[in-house]
C-alpha cells in the first residue's frame, strides 16, 4: 500500500512515517517508480511502536530496540530485557496512577456526602 493508505491505516501522518524512516525506525520497500510500498509487516511494526510510545517509552529507547531487532535473533535477550524493564516502569506508573485515582475518588465521595 502507498503512504496515504498506510497513514490512514496506522493513524500516523505521512510526515511522521517519513521521519521514522529517516531515523531508521522504519524500513520501507520502494516500487520501481521510487514510491514507498508498505506491507502488513510494517503495519504490525508501527502498531508495536505506537504501543511503546503510548506506554511512555522514549523514542531513544524505541530506536535502540529497533537497532537490536535489526541485528537479528542474537539480540533476543537484550530486547527481552529492554521490554521487561519498560514493563516494570509501566507497572510502577500504573500503580502511582491508581493511587491518584483513589485519592480523587475519595475527594469526590466527600463532596457527594457533604
Amino acid at each position: 500500500m502507498n503512504i496515504g493508505a498506510f497513514s490512514a491505516l496506522t493513524g500516523l501522518t505521512p510526515h511522521t512515517l517519513r521521519y521514522y524512516e529517516q531515523l531508521g525506525l522504519l524500513k520501507v520497500a520502494r516500487a520501481a517508480n521510487g514510491h514507498r510500498h508498505y506491507s502488513v509487516r510494517e503495519q504490525e511494526w508501527m502498531t508495536f511502536i505506537a504501543r511503546l510510545k503510548a506506554t511512555g517509552m522514549p523514542l531513544k529507547q524505541i530506536l535502540h530496540y529497533a537497532q537490536l531487532r535489526a541485528q537479528g535473533e542474537e539480540t533476543h535477550q537484550a530486547r527481552q530485557a529492554l521490554l521487561e524493564a519498560h514493563a516494570q516502569r509501566l507497572r510502577e506508573r500504573l500503580n502511582e496512577q491508581q493511587c491518584h485515582l483513589a485519592a480523587l475518588e475519595a475527594k469526590i465521595a466527600h463532596y457527594q456526602g457533604g
